[in-house]
């Protein structure tokens, strides 16, 4: 239950001054209030990883102190109304004491202290394990080595902390006092029974669970991969014991912690036990995640704040810069976000070298930083004016609060749930009912017209945004850098809207003019990175031409005439698998000129001989397929008939394919494959070429027939779905006619597609069909999905501003993967190019041999990105979703993949391991 806000007004202490006033003072304090407490409804701001806010105070002496406590004053006031308000901790060298000789250790004790009643986050074992592990090293560095010792040290501290640890330790050693006077059998059951029962037990599970929760977790968790111990530490590879591990870590530090203060070993084993610590640290302030329903998720209101201040005399302040690197180095590396971390003071050239030399900027610089959430230090030199006149206020937060404690909620809840499910189960009221994957619901909306498109407009908007980068790319050149060129192949310029729907050119050029676009922004502070010319060459409708246009390029590249800016790296592009796409990177492959895929997936798009120039970017058919097959044959999606309602796996696939088309033969073959269930095939091609087609299969080529046909086989096999392998015009067309003859009755029929269907689905096209449930494949997470990585939420972010500030209307795309397709798949070509440019130079060659040497490896809009040494597959894990399309647009169903590093298909379980 939420608890009422504190609207008393705040007394001032006598010579408080407020924050130093200017002229952009007013953004941060806003921002500032923002960060720290945001709105109740607006709190998956708390999830965004803060930035490193660094406050250069000018002056010194007396006068320099006094400044550095007026800004951490003005900082703190807006946190404390008579205690806390959030959790939050202020730090200096005074914080370094004998039971705090780190910072770290200090940051952990104020986070932890005094916490604000019922807000999370409320607990920090992780950091408390690692902290009593330190100090026991500290004491004594020759049991940093041991780890038993450092085993024993740690447990102490938890039972030292209370709960069930500590009453057992209590009940055995009131038993261990008793053994010596009670002799016979009771006191071998003591000694034998008892006390192991009470003191060896417990430590040798609560070691077992630590480890879990730092190393690896169990083989019965519900949470995958890699704990935040296990991602960062080497030793931590295999299945060793958390206190071997951790023994293993502190001995490679001892020898330094044996030396002097002064000396530089000494120096880096602090360093190395402080960036331990801090990870530690942040893995605690990581839990719980922020929102949905439970109780205690629903309590994170609030960030943490650390208001870190750096004395005038440089070695008194090692030891604050020293925790100051080590929180940059674990935000870049760990899983979990930084506190809002404020540092007053002077910083050093030391500590702004180890932060990557942030570049000086405004308050309102550091205002957009804490907004933003993109984790760089911003360095903010105050000027001597403001601090000659009275400051500004910042309004104290107001964070939600709340009056009873979340584990009460908690009972509460479960309580409900089980009496929810108890009483079905005492008083039967029928069968019993499962979902469907993704809701009950079908994709029909309110709104019943689909989004307007305006083709001509947009594509000429992409293609103006990629002339300009151009334009860019070439001032480079003429500076003398290195700038190569990029070919991007598509098929023809879309001239109306019903090209539009069926076609992915719109969003790819969009990706392509978005990575462009940053290349040249990041290319102007770094010299090593190569700017790119994109040539758009089309290759008319459905690829017909493909072949044509790569001779024709490889007769350009051939004769010797595109050198400079204008000499050519890499094709990208062909979207579409077709005999045409298909032969066409014969042509480049024998040509030695590398080329990487968008969102072709046809596993025949790689067989183009040995020449292993072809690199694809998405999941081939087969992978595709057996996730969809599997996903069919497990989960609940067809709609059960009669009044029960629910759904149902499939038990019968009714398999829709054009025989003569590249990618839609292959899809359907490979779900036949995998479907351990009945299937019928059903060839359906518009303009009549059924080649490819099996013997037996029943082909159509109108879609009126079509949909008598499939109608009839759903009244016959009422388990079945629809599984549609052929193209976005052919499904439009198939549907429209399913809808206007009615033969289906009332019943929904469900259809699971492949990724062609992206494009038309989310535009709205069907927002009117009440019957039609609709799964289909995709290649990143909407940004909705709370799985979704930084990095996608990034681009969706870039891709928003691009739409609104370059076009007119509603843009249909902004949840379908091909833009972020095309702004990774150009990356791979642009980071391929770069590695080429520094081996030796950039040349066709050169950057086929980088894109094969295991270096190609990012965190992109898509996931985490990683092509496999010498094998030009799609990267390892490559991220594929299956997307429900719903009134308010596309869900993700199954995650499978790379969606974030460290995610794995065989780590996802079914239906991602088929």
């Amino acid at each position: 239950m939420p608890a009422a806000p504190n609207t008393s007004a705040r007394r001032e202490p006598e010579g408080f001054q407020g924050f130093p006033d200017d002229q952009e003072a007013g953004r941060l304090r806003h921002e500032y209030r923002r960060k720290v407490a945001p709105p109740f409804a607006d709190r998956r701001r708390l999830s965004a990883t803060s930035s490193m806010i660094l406050l250069r105070v000018p002056g010194t002496g007396l006068e320099y102190r006094e400044r550095v406590r007026r800004v951490i004053d003005a900082l703190e006031r807006p946190l404390t109304d008579g205690g806390k308000l959030v959790p939050y901790g202020v730090l200096s060298t005074e914080s370094v004491t004998a039971a705090t000789p780190l910072i770290a250790m200090a940051a952990r004790e104020d986070l932890a202290y005094n916490l604000p009643r019922h807000m999370t986050p409320d607990r920090f074992p992780h950091s408390a394990l690692v902290r009593d592990v330190i100090l026991r090293a500290l004491r004594d560095p020759l049991a940093a080595s041991d780890a038993d010792v450092l085993r024993r040290a740690a447990y102490a501290g938890r039972v030292a902390r209370g709960g069930l640890p500590c009453w057992l330790h209590k009940v055995s050693g009131t038993a261990a006092a008793g053994d010596g006077a009670v002799g016979g059998a009771i006191g071998f059951v003591l000694s034998a029974v008892w006390q192991p029962l009470t003191d060896s037990l417990p430590r040798w599970w609560w070691t077992r669970r630590m480890t879990h929760q730092l190393i690896r977790p169990a083989w019965l968790s519900l949470r995958r991969g890699a704990r935040w111990l296990g991602a960062e530490l080497d030793e931590a590879r295999g299945s060793a014991d958390l206190f071997e591990i951790l023994a293993t870590v502190l001995d490679a530090q001892r020898a330094g912690l044996a030396l002097d203060a002064g000396h530089p070993s000494h120096r880096a084993a602090l360093q190395a036990l402080e960036l331990l610590l801090v990870q530690a640290l942040l893995a605690d302030l990581a839990v719980p995640p922020v929102g949905r329903l439970l109780p205690r998720r629903r309590r994170r209101t609030a960030a943490p704040v650390l208001l870190v201040r750096i004395p005038e005399d440089t070695r008194r302040a090692e030891a604050v810069e020293r925790f100051l690197s080590a929180c940059h180095a674990a935000g870049r590396t760990a899983a979990s976000h930084l506190p809002v971390l404020i540092v007053v003071g002077r910083p050093s050239d030391t500590l702004l070298s180890a932060l990557g030399n942030p570049v000086a900027g405004t308050l309102g610089q550091a205002a957009d930083a804490l907004r933003a959430g993109d984790g760089q230090p911003v360095l903010v030199p105050l000027d001597e004016e403001p601090f000659g006149r009275p400051g500004q206020d910042i309004a104290r937060v107001d964070p939600r609060r709340f009056k009873l404690p979340w584990r009460a909620v908690h009972i509460t809840a479960w309580g409900v749930v089980a009496a929810l499910v108890l009483t079905p189960l005492a008083f039967p009221l029928g069968p019993g009912r499962e979902s469907c994957v993704g809701g009950d619901d079908t994709v029909a909306a309110a709104r019943t017209e689909p989004v307007r498109v305006r083709p001509a407009e947009w594509y000429e908007a992409a293609v103006g945004e990629i002339t300009r980068q151009n334009a860019r790319a070439e001032q480079y050149a003429a500076q003398g850098r290195t700038v190569r060129t990029v070919v991007w192949f598509s098929s023809e310029k879309p001239v109306d809207e019903t090209d539009t729907l069926y076609d992915g050119t719109i969003p790819e050029l969009r990706g392509v003019a978005l990575w462009q676009r940053k290349l040249n922004d990041d290319a102007g502070s770094d010299e090593a990175l190569v700017p790119l010319r994109v040539e758009i060459r089309t290759t008319g409708k459905a690829f017909h031409d493909a072949e044509r246009s790569a001779r024709k390029l490889v007769a350009e590249v051939r004769g010797g005439k595109r050198t400079g800016e204008r000499q050519i790296v890499g094709v990208l592009g062909f979207e579409q698998s077709r005999k045409e796409t298909a032969a066409a990177l014969g042509v480049l492959g024998k040509a030695r000129i590398p080329a990487v895929g968008t969102t072709a997936t046809a596993d025949e798009m790689i067989h183009n001989g040995d020449y292993r120039t072809y690199w694809p970017f998405t999941p081939l058919n087969k992978t595709e397929a057996g996730i969809e097959a599997d996903f069919a044959r497990t989960f609940p999606i067809v709609p059960r008939p009669g009044p029960a309602g629910g759904c149902a796996p499939a038990d019968h696939a009714i398999v829709i394919q054009t025989p003569a088309d590249l990618y839609s033969r292959g899809l359907a073959g490979r779900f036949r494959d995998s479907f351990e269930g009945e299937i019928d095939v059903l060839d359906y091609a518009q303009d009549a070429d059924f080649s490819g087609a099996g013997a037996d299969d029943l082909r159509f080529d109108s879609a009126e027939n079509l949909a008598d046909e499939v109608c009839r086989r759903l009244r016959e096999s009422p388990g079945s779905l629809v599984y549609w392998s052929a193209r976005a015009r052919e499904f439009t067309a198939f549907i429209n006619a399913m809808d206007h003859k009615g033969t289906c009755g009332d019943r929904d029929v469900t259809v699971l597609g492949g990724n062609d269907l992206t494009n038309v689905a989310q535009t709205g096209a069907f927002n009117d069909k009440h019957w039609l449930r609709l799964y289909f494949s995709g290649h990143r997470l909407p940004d909705t999905d709370p799985r979704a990585g930084t990095k996608t939420r990034d681009f969706a972010d870039a891709y928003d501003r691009f739409v609104r500030t370059t076009t007119r209307g509603t843009d249909p795309w902004r949840q379908d993967g091909h833009a972020a397709v095309a702004y990774d798949a150009l990356h791979v070509l642009s980071l391929a190019t770069d590695l080429a440019y520094r081996d030796e130079h950039a040349t066709p060659g050169a950057v086929l041999t980088a894109l094969g040497s295991d270096s190609i490896r990012f965190d992109g809009a898509t996931g985490y990105v990683s092509y496999h040494q010498g094998v030009n597959q799609p990267p390892a894990d490559k991220t594929l979703v299956l997307l429900r399309q719903t009134a308010g647009g596309p869900v993700a169903v199954v995650a499978c993949g790379a969606y974030r590093q460290g995610r794995t298909y065989t780590a996802h379980g079914e239906p991602c391991t088929a």
